[in-house]
């Protein structure tokens, strides 16, 4: 329990102290409110029906995303770290895609299949490709190959020994990917609605309440729904790992 109390005691520190930044008048209440406003106009944003149906739109998108991504990145990772002259044959491409930010893309993705729903799950989906499929590929290089070398003298062939030998042996690392992937697609999929002016989703009531109003307080505390989404979907699939793979000894911090 040391942990998260030293988390939420860092939290309840931090709004102590945008607090009285805002009460003693160093910044203007009425651009940055404090959070004794904002926390007050979440509660009122769960009320309202619209804000409520753009968080359902953004989480059904962002779970569309999360899960295309890994049906495409794990096995890409198991063959590529399979084979490694197929790993060398595409490693150009690869290191050049991989570094595109999601909003260089979002003007070529409109063009090509508009702004509905399809471009922020098509943009989630990039964002979140590239940590599963490495972790995935990094995970074959930490398989013992005497098992691998095992298989292969029993005559098992390679599809069985991706999906029965080196998919278990991964699956720590393939995890601690899908945890990483999980927070950047929930940005990729914000993000898109938000500049991509989308009609639905928690990026676009964003958009609409920070154009042409002074609702400052409307802006900060979806901006803050949007932080809390993304915590508590990294400490839910943090937990879950700890449950699912007790026996591994990986560190499930970042391997990017």
């Amino acid at each position: 329990m040391a942990k998260p109390l030293r988390g939420l005691a860092g939290l309840v520190g931090f709004l102590l102290f945008w607090e009285a930044v805002c009460q003693v008048g160093l910044v203007s209440k009425t651009f940055i409110p404090p959070p004794s406003v904002v926390l007050v106009t979440m509660g009122e944003l769960f009320g309202d029906a619209a804000f409520v149906r753009g968080i359902v739109a953004t989480m059904l998108a962002w779970l569309i995303a999360i899960a295309i991504a890994i049906a495409i990145a794990v096995p890409a990772g198991l063959l590529l770290g399979s084979i490694p002259a197929l790993r060398t044959a595409t490693a150009a491409i690869v290191e050049f895609l991989r570094p595109i930010p999601v909003a260089a893309l979002i003007p070529l993705v409109l063009l090509v299949i508009g702004s509905g729903p399809e471009a922020k799950i098509t943009l989630g989906v990039y964002a979140s490709l590239w940590p599963i499929m490495f972790n995935t590929i990094y995970g074959m290089s930490e398989i013992d190959p005497v098992l691998m070398e095992t298989a292969r003298a029993c005559g098992t062939s390679r599809f069985r020994i991706l999906s029965s030998v080196a998919l278990p042996q991964t699956a720590p690392f393939v995890f601690t990917g899908v945890r990483l992937s999980a927070t950047i697609a929930l940005i990729a999929v914000v993000s898109t609605e938000f500049l991509a002016g989308s009609e639905v989703g928690l990026g676009s009531y964003i958009m609409v309440v920070s154009t042409g109003s002074t609702r400052f307080d409307l802006v900060f505390a979806s901006t803050v729904v949007a932080g809390a989404l993304g915590y508590l979907i990294n400490e839910g699939l943090e937990q879950l790992g700890k449950r699912l793979f007790r026996w591994s000894t990986v560190d499930r911090e970042a391997i990017a």
